[in-house]
């Protein structure tokens, strides 16, 4: 049931960045063009997105165990680090790049477009490398070198 539940929620989101273009390279940076053509409607896509995850997300704070009964597993660090900091410069600079999102990435992969697959193998060796630099930060005890 678990993972019935995880495909619809992933089919439902794919569909609905779909929708709302955020899989089209062109109004992503049409959106981040602040000096040009700036094109807003992105905004409220992510407003809209916003909003309706709120009362869930909500709830969920309040809760110990998932309606599928699995354990809560949500954030509890509030704090801003160098870490959250250069994590969300680099996806950001990716992100005005390319023009391209992870989610709406795998959502339009199957297009077979090169620049696609080109981001996605990009997306994937990004991954392997944070889980490298991961793994050696939890090896190497800390005041040990």
């Amino acid at each position: 049931m678990a993972k019935l539940t995880a495909f619809l929620a992933g089919l439902i989101f794919g569909l609905g960045l779909l929708l709302a273009g955020m899989a089209n390279p062109a109004k992503v940076l049409a959106f981040l063009d602040l000096a040009g053509h700036w094109d807003p409607s992105l905004a409220l896509v992510m407003a809209g997105a916003i909003a309706v995850a709120a009362i869930p997300l909500n709830v969920a704070g309040k809760r110990k165990r998932s309606l599928l009964g699995a354990n809560m597993q949500l954030p509890v660090k509030r704090e801003l680090d160098a870490r959250l900091m250069g994590g969300s410069l680099l996806f950001g600079i990716g992100w005005g790049i390319a023009g391209i999102c992870p989610g709406p990435a795998v959502a339009i992969l199957l297009s077979g477009h090169w620049k696609i697959i080109i981001f996605g193998v990009a997306m994937l060796a990004g991954m392997g490398l944070f889980s490298v630099i991961e793994r050696s930060r939890i090896e190497v005890p800390k005041g040990s070198v």
